[in-house]
């Protein structure tokens, strides 16, 4: 069965991959899918986000990496896909992962919204975060996959 995990990725962290390898144990296939997100004005361009990705989970077997610029139920259709996963780290992501998981099944009634939670370590990684200490040059090694760390310098 093949899902798919969207999301920026503005970086990915290791939270994220966390969720990819666990998934990647249960589904025969995972298609982390990178979002272009324009509105959202992300840091890193969508080629660079999709490479980050792609490195970061070169060791999963079952993982591949796409990019798409169209609503995640068209993307999900095209691929052969009705499952979504999607991270939940805290009771404040609850509330829009659950208006989303709606506002997808509403466009398409098949699509089910899986969630799984990072471990307890990622539990408080996420890429704004991450953006936010970067903007400073601080040092985001422990909260990122060592293998995009050279793709992180210049931002």
């Amino acid at each position: 069965m093949k899902v798919i995990y969207p999301g920026t990725f503005d970086p990915i962290t290791n939270g994220h991959v966390d969720i990819i390898r666990r998934a990647a144990t249960i589904f025969d296939e995972v298609v982390v899918a990178v979002a272009k997100s324009q509105e959202k004005g992300p840091l890193f361009d969508l080629s660079t986000r999709v490479q980050m990705a792609q490195r970061a989970t070169a060791h999963l077997a079952n993982v591949t990496v796409k990019a798409f610029d169209t609503l995640l139920v068209t993307f999900c259709q095209r691929e052969g896909s009705k499952i979504i996963i999607r991270g939940l780290r805290a009771v404040s992501d609850f509330e829009y992962e659950l208006q989303m998981g709606y506002a997808n099944q509403s466009l398409d009634p098949e699509i089910e919204t899986l969630y799984l939670m990072p471990s307890l370590e990622n539990a408080f990684i996420s890429s704004s975060m991450v953006r936010a200490i970067l903007k400073f040059d601080g040092d985001v090694s422990h909260l990122v996959p060592s293998q995009i760390l050279p793709l992180l310098k210049g931002s």
